[in-house]
C-alpha cells in the first residue's frame, strides 16, 4: 500500500484518494520574475515523478500547476528592466516551460495564471470579509489571522510565537502585525483591477486558494510544493480556504527538499543560484533529472559538478545496457516488485534507482555469458519510463560545437550531435577496413577528448558519452 509523508500532521499515512481511481493534485508553480534555477527543476521533477507513478499504478490524475504572473517581485523586476510586466511574464513563462520540458516534465493538465482568475479571487475575499475573517483597510484587505482557530497547524507554529522572527508582511493599516494581505490597493504605474474595495491586485496567497478550488473542487487529494512554501504561503492558503468554507482544503501536503550549493540553499534573493537552462545545456536534461532523482524528494540535495558527472556516468550505464540487446518478453518480476516497493514507500526514488542498477548489473553479467537478458532490459525500460528517464537519446547536450569541429576535420557531414557521432564512428570503421590505422586511432582519440567513448566488441561497435 502506498504511504506518503503528510506535512499536515507530520506523519506517514496510507494514501487513499477521495474518489476511487482518481487523484486530484495541485502544485504551486513559479513566480515568473526571472529565469528558472535548479531549485525550480527539483520541484518540477519531484512531483512529475509522483504524477507519473500514480498514473502508472492506474489512477486517473488531474494535475494542476499555476503561474504567478502578478506579484511585487514581478513589478519591481519589470521596472528595473524598463519593460512591461506583461512582456516580462511572457518571456519568463516561456523559459520555465521550455526548461521543464527539457527535464522531461509532462505539461500540467491545467496551467492557470493568476491574472486570469481575478473574479474568483474577489469572490473568495468577499466571502471572508462577510464572515468576519477579513477586513478592508484603506484600499487593502487583510486576513485576521487570530480569528481563525487552528492557524499554524501545517507548519506547527503557535500564533503567539509568530511575532518574533516571523515572515510577516508589512502594512501600517493592519489590526495585527500577523494579518496578511488578500488584496492590495492600486499604486501608480502598477497593474490593477476593479474590486468592491477599490482598484488593486490580489495578494500572493489568495490565487492558489481560488484556482485550486476552481479546477479541483474542495477538498482535493494532494497539495504540493517546495518546503520553503510551508510557511507562510501554504499555511495562509489553508486559512483562506478553510475559513471560507468551514471544510477541509487538501488532504495530503507533500513538500520537496531544497537544492544546496556549497552548503547554502539556492535563492533568487541572494543571487545564490544555478541557472536551469544553462545546466540543461551543459549536462543534458536527462542527466539533471537523474541527478535529482538520486535522493528522496523530501531530502535536501547538494548540487556539484562531481554529482552531475556521476549522474552522467549512471545514465550512460543505463543507455549502454539497453543498447546491448533488444527488449524481449514480459518485464522481470523481481525488478518491478522492488521498484514498486520502493515507490510505495513515500516515492523513494533513491531505492527505486538502486533496484534498476542492480538489474543492469545482473543483465550485463548475463549478456557477457551469452545468456538472454530480454526481460531485464524490458524491466529497465519500463521503470525508466515511469521515472521519466530518457534512454533513447544520446544525451549529447553541450557537445555540438566540439563535434562540428571534428566533423569538419574528418570531412563528414555536420548535423545533430548524435548524427555527427554516428558519422564519425562510421568514418573510423571505414578507416579500419582500409587499414588506415592512424586515421582510425585519431578519430577514436578525438572523440574520447570530446567525451565520447568507443568500445569494440564481438557484437560490433558501441559508443556512449563518458
Amino acid at each position: 500500500m502506498l504511504t506518503v509523508y503528510n506535512t499536515l500532521g507530520r506523519t506517514r499515512q496510507s494514501f487513499e484518494p477521495l474518489e476511487d481511481g482518481r487523484v486530484r493534485m495541485y502544485v504551486c508553480g513559479p513566480t515568473v520574475q526571472s529565469a528558472p534555477h535548479i531549485g525550480h527543476g527539483r520541484c518540477a521533477v519531484a512531483f512529475d515523478v509522483i504524477r507519473r507513478y500514480l498514473m502508472w499504478r492506474g489512477w486517473d490524475v488531474l494535475f494542476v500547476q499555476n503561474i504567478t504572473d502578478v506579484d511585487d517581485k514581478i513589478i519591481n523586476r519589470a521596472a528595473e528592466l524598463g519593460v512591461t510586466t506583461e512582456a516580462l511574464v511572457a518571456e519568463m513563462t516561456e523559459q520555465f516551460l521550455t526548461s521543464y520540458r527539457g527535464l522531461g516534465v509532462l505539461d500540467p493538465d491545467r496551467t492557470p495564471a493568476a491574472t486570469r482568475h481575478i473574479p474568483e479571487m474577489i469572490e473568495l475575499i468577499a466571502r471572508l470579509v462577510s464572515r468576519g475573517l477579513a477586513y478592508p483597510s484603506r484600499g487593502d484587505v487583510y486576513f485576521r489571522v487570530r480569528a481563525l482557530e487552528g492557524y499554524g497547524k501545517l507548519s506547527g507554529r503557535d500564533v503567539d510565537e509568530l511575532r518574533i522572527g516571523a515572515r510577516v508582511e508589512p502594512g501600517i493599516d493592519k489590526e495585527d502585525p500577523l494579518d496578511f494581505a488578500l488584496w492590495k490597493g492600486a499604486k501608480p504605474g502598477e497593474p490593477s483591477w476593479p474590486s468592491p474595495w477599490g482598484d488593486g491586485r490580489p495578494g500572493w496567497h489568495i490565487e492558489c486558494s481560488a484556482m485550486s478550488a476552481k479546477y479541483l473542487g474542495l477538498p482535493f487529494d494532494i497539495h504540493a510544493g517546495g518546503a520553503d512554501l510551508i510557511f507562510p504561503h501554504h499555511e495562509n492558503e489553508i486559512a483562506q480556504s478553510e475559513g471560507a468554507t468551514d471544510g477541509l482544503f487538501a488532504r495530503y501536503w507533500l513538500h520537496n527538499g531544497m537544492v544546496n550549493l556549497g552548503g547554502e540553499k539556492l535563492s533568487k534573493s541572494t543571487g545564490h543560484i544555478v541557472d536551469l537552462a544553462e545546466a540543461i545545456e551543459t549536462y543534458g536534461g536527462p542527466v539533471i533529472r537523474l541527478f535529482l532523482l538520486r535522493a528522496s524528494y523530501r531530502s535536501p540535495i547538494e548540487y556539484s559538478e562531481d554529482s552531475l558527472h556521476d549522474a552522467r556516468a549512471s545514465l550512460d550505464r543505463l543507455r549502454s545496457f539497453v543498447r546491448r540487446a533488444p527488449s524481449a518478453g514480459r518485464p522481470d518480476v523481481a525488478t518491478i516488485d522492488r521498484f514498486v516497493t520502493s515507490m510505495e514507500d513515500d516515492f523513494n526514488t533513491a531505492e527505486a534507482l538502486a533496484a534498476v542498477f542492480e538489474t543492469v548489473r545482473q543483465g550485463n553479467a548475463r549478456l557477457d555469458r551469452g545468456e538472454d537478458a530480454g526481460p531485464l532490459i524490458t524491466a529497465v525500460r519500463e521503470v525508466a519510463g515511469v521515472l521519466g528517464i530518457d534512454l533513447e537519446s544520446a544525451g549529447l547536450g553541450g557537445l555540438v560545437d566540439a563535434l562540428t569541429g571534428l566533423a569538419t576535420r574528418y570531412e563528414v557531414e555536420a548535423g545533430s550531435a548524435e548524427d555527427m557521432v554516428r558519422r564519425l564512428v562510421d568514418a573510423r570503421a571505414a578507416a579500419r577496413e582500409s587499414r588506415d590505422w592512424s586515421r582510425a586511432d585519431a578519430i577514436r582519440d578525438d572523440l574520447a577528448g570530446a567525451g565520447i567513448v568507443i568500445e569494440d566488441s564481438a557484437d560490433g561497435v558501441r559508443w556512449y558519452r563518458r
